[in-house]
């Protein structure tokens, strides 16, 4: 396996599970995440780049590879993703360094997975859940 296919595959396995249990506020919860980062006044790129930046503000490593995952399926450039890194490390500070680290990492196995997978590749998932 590899770093985002782990990921994603927990991710997805726990939200299940956490479903599973059928709370309403907890549905709730998720369906209000989901639908904030659709389509709207702002497009979804924007919105995960928005996501990114305070995903890496708030050091959360999680948040942060689903962004990226999120920013890629959008076609971020590298130099787009590094101006919201530059953004976090700013507004942050130095305490977003490690995290920083780790989501240069991610990135750079995204764009290498997709170099891989080919042209066919790089295709947008459908959206699940958002939840983190």
């Amino acid at each position: 396996m590899s770093l985002t296919t782990d990921f994603n595959d927990y991710r997805q396995r726990m939200n299940e599970r956490v479903l599973s249990y059928d709370n309403k506020v907890i549905k709730r919860f998720f369906n209000l995440d989901t639908n904030t980062y659709a389509a709207g006044a702002i497009d979804v790129k924007t919105k995960e780049m928005l996501g990114l930046a305070c995903s890496l503000v708030l050091r959360c490593d999680d948040c942060v590879k689903y962004h990226l995952g999120k920013c890629h399926d959008e076609g971020l450039t590298d130099d787009e993703v590094f101006e919201v890194f530059s953004i976090a490390n700013l507004i942050g500070g130095s305490i977003v360094i490690p995290h920083f680290r780790r989501a240069v990492e991610y990135w750079e196995v995204l764009r290498a997975e997709a170099a891989l997978a080919g042209p066919a590749g790089h295709q947008p998932a459908s959206r699940p859940p958002h939840e983190h």
